[in-house]
């Protein structure tokens, strides 16, 4: 079994860490030519432009996609245990050894 809290944490660290990347890309003015390079390798062409760095925004950016990925991880959690203990495979448990 996994801990559903500690995986939780993990995801959110993770994806709050990116963010925190991507706000300090927009507050070193570095990030319009990343936002570019993405976009090509995706075959997408839209005009845009990068908006002047905000902090609170950045706050809000980093704590809501923390936020998201610890639910992300919790949820995942909870369904790989449940795949790995027998009922989520439509089986019956298998019977524990006695000590």
């Amino acid at each position: 079994m996994i801990s559903p809290w500690r995986t939780g944490a993990a995801f959110g660290a993770v994806i709050g860490l990116f963010h925190l990347g991507w706000a300090a890309l927009v507050a070193l003015e570095a990030a319009q030519p990343v936002i570019d390079f993405i976009l090509k390798i995706h075959f997408v062409e839209l005009p845009l432009k990068i908006a002047p760095f905000n902090l609170e925004l950045a706050v809000t950016l980093v704590s809501v996609t923390m936020a998201l990925g610890y639910a992300g991880g919790v949820i995942f959690a909870w369904l790989w245990n449940w795949l790995h203990d027998g009922r989520g495979q439509g089986a019956a448990r298998p019977a524990k050894a006695s000590t």
